[in-house]
């Protein structure tokens, strides 16, 4: 049975990991994640968990003691966001690489220079293709799902990896929702205690951990690595389904929104999914069919389902929020036109860099998305392929 809640993606996401109750938690504070550790540190102060809360001098030290700590066999996580996840960067890949599944709660906001404290996904962008699984939240509902279903994913047999659970710095962070919580016991019980087969501190067993490899094995240990990647695109439906018994909530590795007929369609992640979700429905009162599809799952990435789910439209826009700085658009446009050329879909794409930096996205900014796909599509022209939305100067360069 499920009570209702009203609080902030931060403490949607602290109040799933106190129902978890983990072993370790490691924490430096860094804007806008702070408020996690913060309100877990209460937990701990005041006996609702048992976790042994660390603090400790940097981000790469928190990742680093969230690693040892699963290397120990205990279930272990961290907090943290831009410049602090960069900070991390050293050791995403061994904790990748050595199998290690600690979570981490990355509250996503634009990495520096010119210093920005507000969104964009050019933090847990950076980390893409460090190894980790990467799940992104539309609203503080889905921050707090995910994390419930965190470590049922990362720490399943046929997976072992560490797991981001993502969500936009502030627009979510910090703003408070309406929400649903699961009972304490339904969670403790859904989620129940890491088994851990191999670990340090088993003395019937010898286990190293970080080992070099030399070239004769370096590419197996990757292509092993790869395939437990790819296995979690199984075990995230699996446990999305057996959390849909306890929740009655629907999770998959995408989202497909009035897609059934839908002729225009954007491909976003994160907040700005539910802005879209308004301008479609009052677009679709007035005829227009359009249509969303949201990705949850960044790594794996679901290249599958976004070709599927896109062949039946006429033009299409990728929305990013990181800038890649590839001079051909951001990384959601790359691997979804990849994704679409390789299912298939011979919609009309380009590919829309937005909202980086905290700037705001509106109703009328998606609506525009959609009259700008449209006209794609009777004239066949798509102009500027690789283009900003909501430029204070359009010649900005």
């Amino acid at each position: 049975m499920s009570k209702k809640a009203f609080m902030s993606g931060n403490e949607a996401v602290a109040t799933a990991l106190r129902q978890i109750n983990p072993d370790v938690f490691p924490a430096f504070p860094i804007t806008p994640s702070t408020e996690v550790p913060q309100y877990f540190s209460n937990y701990v102060a005041n006996g609702l968990v048992d976790t042994e809360f660390i603090t400790v001098e940097s981000e790469h030290s928190s990742m680093s003691a969230a690693m040892g700590a699963s290397a120990a066999g205990a279930r272990a996580l961290t907090a943290t966001s831009s410049a602090g996840l960069a900070f991390m960067w050293e050791v995403l890949g061994v904790a990748a690489s050595s199998r290690l599944p600690v979570g981490l709660a990355a509250v996503c906001r634009a990495l520096t220079g010119p210093l920005n404290i507000n969104c964009d996904h050019s933090d847990t962008m950076g980390a893409r293709d460090s190894g980790w699984i990467q799940l992104y939240a539309e609203d503080n509902q889905e921050a707090y799902d995910n994390m419930v279903m965190a470590f049922n994913i990362a720490e399943h047999k046929d997976v072992m990896l560490p797991i981001m659970i993502c969500q936009d710095g502030f627009i979510t962070s910090h703003a408070v929702n309406d929400m649903e919580l699961l009972e304490d016991d339904v969670v403790k019980k859904f989620v129940g205690e890491r088994e851990a087969s191999e670990y340090l501190l088993n003395p019937d067993e010898k286990f190293a951990v970080g080992p070099y490899a030399v070239s004769d094995y370096y590419m197996e240990s990757r292509k092993a690595q790869a395939h437990a990647m790819e296995n979690a695109k199984q075990v995230i439906m699996d446990v999305a389904k057996d959390f849909e018994k306890i929740s009655g909530r629907k999770y998959g590795l995408i989202e497909e929104y009035k897609m059934d007929d839908a002729e225009y369609a954007i491909v976003i992640i994160g907040s700005a999914a539910g802005t879209s979700k308004e301008a479609i429905d009052q677009m679709r009162e007035a005829g227009d069919k359009v249509g969303l599809v949201k990705v949850r799952s960044f790594r794996p990435f679901p290249a599958e389902e976004i070709g599927n789910a896109l062949k039946g439209c006429k033009a299409v826009a990728v929305m990013d929020r990181s800038e890649a700085f590839s001079t051909n658009g951001g990384p959601l446009g790359a691997e979804t036109m990849q994704a679409m050329y390789q299912y298939g879909c011979d919609a009309l794409a380009i590919d829309i860099m937005y909202g980086i930096g905290g700037r705001d996205v509106k109703v009328e900014d998606i609506k525009g998305v959609y009259e700008t796909l449209k006209d794609i599509a009777k004239t066949g022209d798509r102009g500027e392929i690789y283009r900003y939305m909501g430029l204070r100067d359009k010649e900005a360069k």
